[in-house]
């Protein structure tokens, strides 16, 4: 049988030319590289090395050989290196999820960045938003969750990303600017644009129109943010959108904020949770990750101080 030792061998001989020289790059002997030659030799019949050509040379069956052992011994190198980076942690999946359809937005950028440091993880994303995240996340379906709403689960841990302020959305010509304070009755008689996903994840559904058991007049859906804005700006509803988002389109004058005091004196203010399982923390490539979060969080804090 064909052994990695007699593969070894013959492309020690090939690259040095002699048997001493062989036997020296594979710390051997020269009686135990002529031992190895002489088993393939009875293996197939014929000599494979022709030892006593200088420097030495190889019969057809030889440089089959050579070929074999210039196909496998790159793969089987590959194989142990990327086996002990998943021993130490280098190399993994993340699969994302979120219950934020607007935390893609700076979630994509921070991504881009973890990928330069981590070019052999492969990051994905659980396919639409899920009505139980956080047991799914229990579960294993994916890695990592973005919630505004963490739950006290058996394995699972939160850090705060970042406070956001989720803020009113309005045209700039619409009429409620004109108004001093800014009800719940109000705004039950606008339609409410927003996102296609469960009322109980939108802020202000969960927060001001839930509660007071009350609805938006209508409600309409889209996909994109860039045409929730165009909606609003064309006054077709209002909206109400985390802070980081409505910035872009206020400072392009789009659009008008204003703050939801008719939750708080302060808006409606929320926090930011990764949430992940704790036997995962400790894997070098998810605390890359986590450090990474951990850094993006301070920097927003501090822009926003």
């Amino acid at each position: 049988m064909i052994e990695l030792r007699h593969l070894k061998t013959l492309i020690a001989l090939r690259d040095h030319g002699t048997l001493v020289a062989a036997a020296a790059e594979l710390c051997l002997t020269p009686s135990a590289v002529s031992h190895q030659l002489k088993e393939l030799d009875q293996l197939f019949d014929t000599e494979v090395v022709l030892r006593r050509t200088r420097p030495v040379s190889f019969s057809n069956v030889g440089q089959r050989l050579l070929d074999l052992a210039d196909e496998i011994l790159p793969q089987i190198q590959t194989a142990q290196t990327d086996i002990m980076r998943i021993l130490h942690g280098q190399t993994g999946r993340i699969i994302f999820s979120s219950e934020c359809h607007s935390c893609f937005d700076w979630l994509m950028p921070l991504l881009n960045q973890y990928r330069h440091q981590y070019p052999d993880v492969d990051l994905d994303f659980a396919a639409g938003f899920e009505s139980n995240p956080h047991e799914l996340l229990q579960l294993g379906e994916f890695d990592l969750l973005i919630t505004a709403d963490p739950i006290a689960l058996k394995g699972i841990e939160y850090c705060p990303v970042f406070d956001y302020e989720s803020r009113l959305v309005l045209s700039t010509t619409h009429p409620l600017l004109k108004a001093e304070n800014i009800s719940i009755e109000d705004l039950a008689e606008e339609t409410l644009i927003t996102y296609p996903v469960d009322k109980h994840r939108l802020d202000i559904m969960a927060k001001l129109f839930i509660p007071a058991n009350i609805m938006p007049k209508h409600i309409r859906t889209t996909d994109l943010t860039q045409m929730l804005i165009q909606l609003v700006a064309s006054g077709r509803g209002i909206a109400a959108l985390p802070d980081w988002v409505v910035n872009e389109y206020e400072q392009k004058n789009w659009v008008v904020s204003r703050r939801l005091s008719c939750v708080a004196e302060q808006g409606l203010r929320r926090t930011l949770y990764a949430g992940y399982r704790s036997e995962d923390k400790d894997k070098d490539y998810f605390e890359g990750f986590l450090k990474q979060l951990n850094k993006f969080s301070k920097l927003r804090t501090s822009y926003y101080a």
